[in-house]
């Protein structure tokens, strides 16, 4: 498979690309050669531009980037408009509706239900206000991602030139676009961890030297790192501290060493973090060295002691994850909304667009745990902002479920997926909210959700993680999850331990009330989730985890979400349309 795909990028990839889907785009989903598409799909990726799954044949996912997860003014609504356009499927999602639009762990958008037909004309949309789709997808440089709020909170070195120079210099380049796999790269300068670089092929982290008897501040180098297929890795240190004015060379030149020497035939351990595993950091420290111009220092002290970005730690010791409304360093304010399981409908993200306008500088921002961030909110504005009854569906003070929750696509576009995530989510939610009662110091607990061991909803990392798996209940097969406890990012990241496997999903919200009602009634005073479990013995989280179906709680999709509510699942492709050229069911 390898070999295959190398040899289809190596035809054409990159900015190329692009032209030839405009044709396809112009003569319409018929031009695609039948036996052809599906190199063609693989190519179309790297401009983000995703074929959905089985079933959904001539719709596609749309990826969208961005530096670090800003949207500057005019660009939400311009996305917002553009769902409530094109985004529209054959027959409304049973929870969401038509129309809407995912926010992503990589603080990114995704928009479903796009027509290749379509895609010059949301082009012209988007990229009329400095929205792009380049570089979303496929092996190439993902987006890159950073702190919501760099350049507006307090930092300990200042990140956002940094980012934007590894955008336009190395991002950007298509001499690099080919990688061996899709990587990924991160900037944390503020004392968080909001950027995750323990779980990034490249991370700089902020960290400090004495250096002739006076503190320097820079960043420490970690390369590696990444989730998925069970083998999660965390980034490891080269031992390498580097000056804010060689960070971005730095990047570089693991980039460009990746790019000439990463694995091209074993797409299963390809990923930088078996890169790394395969040379070991010394063996990549010395080849930086070669590559770079400038005297190599060791690492200095890390900040990763006071990292709280899913960490596990208490709320009084820091903003977890930017939801709630906070501080910015020029004297203004920013809010965090809570949107969950990151499904926004078009018409909420147009809103969303306006009170920024309203209330703030236009400007939006992005978390890597799928929240948008109002920018720029003078102190006299934050009340009315605080009034809008908007808020009240996007709360920036949710239920510590909800606030504390993630989930990738599913089944529902993925064809990797063994369950539906979304819908299911945002049930669960809800249930545990009505259900289960949480000590009232407790604001968080971090529940992510991932349709398969890929891990796109980073379940490795929550304090409950679950991945969709099946199994088998009363002699048919159903959709079920593993469901693991004890992850984190932070000083010492950690990755789930397995409570449970393969439970039936509508036995799932009573296993997770049964582990929360015992950490509320076992903990000590002041104890979060995560460090209840490390006091804990695995064998007694176990025996509390029983699985339970429970009143109250209608799983959306029990067997198999595959076929739950789109029914033209079976008919012809091109997908059928009316006279005016809209989707319908092809049982109509």
């Amino acid at each position: 498979m390898g070999k295959d795909k190398e040899a289809i990028k190596g035809e054409l990839y990159g900015d190329e690309v692009r032209e030839k889907l405009l044709e396809f785009a112009e003569k319409g989903w018929d031009s695609i050669p039948e036996d052809e598409r599906e190199e063609w799909f693989s190519r179309f990726k790297f401009w983000g531009v995703f074929h959905q799954r089985g079933g959904q044949e001539s719709y596609f996912m749309m990826r969208l980037t961005n530096c670090g997860g800003v949207l500057e003014p005019g660009q939400l609504r311009a996305i917002g408009e553009v769902a409530r356009e094109y985004a529209d499927g054959p027959v409304p999602n049973p929870e969401f509706g038509n129309g809407w639009l995912d926010f992503t762990t990589r603080q990114s958008i995704q928009l479903h239900w796009i027509k290749l037909e379509d895609v010059p004309e949301i082009w012209d949309t988007l990229e009329s206000v400095g929205v792009s789709s380049r570089s979303a997808g496929g092996d190439t440089m993902r987006n890159i991602s950073g702190c919501p709020v760099a350049g507006k909170g307090e930092e300990v070195v200042e990140s956002r030139p940094i980012l934007e120079e590894i955008q336009e210099t190395i991002r950007d380049d298509d001499e690099l676009c080919n990688m061996p796999r899709k990587f990924n790269i991160s900037v944390s300068g503020c004392r968080q961890g909001c950027a995750q670089d323990a779980i990034n092929d490249i991370g700089l982290e902020p960290a400090r030297r004495i250096v002739d008897g006076e503190p320097d501040t820079g960043f420490n180098v970690r390369v590696g790192g990444g989730l998925g297929g069970r083998e999660a890795r965390r980034a490891r240190p080269l031992d390498l501290f580097v000056r804010p004015e060689h960070a971005v060379e730095t990047v570089r030149a693991f980039v460009e060493f990746y790019h000439e020497a990463g694995d091209r035939t074993n797409r299963s351990k390809n990923r930088g973090r078996f890169f790394v595993d395969d040379l070991g950091t010394d063996e990549i420290r010395d080849e930086l060295d070669d590559r770079l111009d400038f005297e190599f220092e060791t690492a200095g002290t890390d900040f990763r002691g006071e990292y709280t970005y899913n960490a596990g730690k208490n709320t009084d010791l820091g903003t977890h994850d930017h939801v709630g409304v906070y501080d910015q360093a020029d004297g203004r304010n920013y809010v965090g909304l809570s949107v969950p399981v990151g499904r926004l409908p078009a018409a909420d993200a147009i809103e969303l667009a306006d009170l920024a306008d309203t209330y703030g500088s236009g400007e939006v921002r992005l978390t890597r745990r799928q929240n948008p961030l109002i920018m720029d909110v003078p102190d006299d504005a934050l009340a009315s902002l605080l009034d809008e009854p908007f808020l009240e569906t996007y709360s920036p003070e949710p239920n510590p479920f909800t606030q504390g929750a993630m989930a990738c696509t599913g089944t529902e576009f993925c064809s990797l997926a063994l369950t539906e995530t979304k819908a299911r989510m945002a049930r669960l939610l809800r249930w545990l909210g009505d259900n289960v009662d949480i000590p009232d110091d407790v604001d968080r607990i971090k529940m992510h959700f991932s349709g398969c061991t890929a891990d796109c909803g980073q379940a490795m990392t929550a304090d409950i993680g679950l991945q969709g798996m099946r199994a088998r209940k009363d002699g048919e097969m159903v959709e079920a999850m593993d469901v693991g406890v004890g992850g984190g990012i932070g000083e010492d990241p950690s990755f789930i331990d397995w409570v449970r496997q393969r439970v039936p999903a509508d036995e799932v919200p009573g296993m997770i009330a049964n582990m929360i009602e015992a950490y509320a009634t076992l903990r000590s005073d002041g104890q979060t989730f995560s460090e209840w479990v490390d006091a804990t013995s695995h064998e007694t989280i176990v025996e509390l985890a029983e699985p339970e179906e429970v009143e109250g709680y209608d799983d959306p999709c029990p067997t198999d979400a595959k076929q739950s509510w789109y029914p033209f699942d079976d008919g012809e492709s091109p997908a059928p349309t009316d006279d005016d050229g809209q989707p319908i069911s092809a049982d109509d």
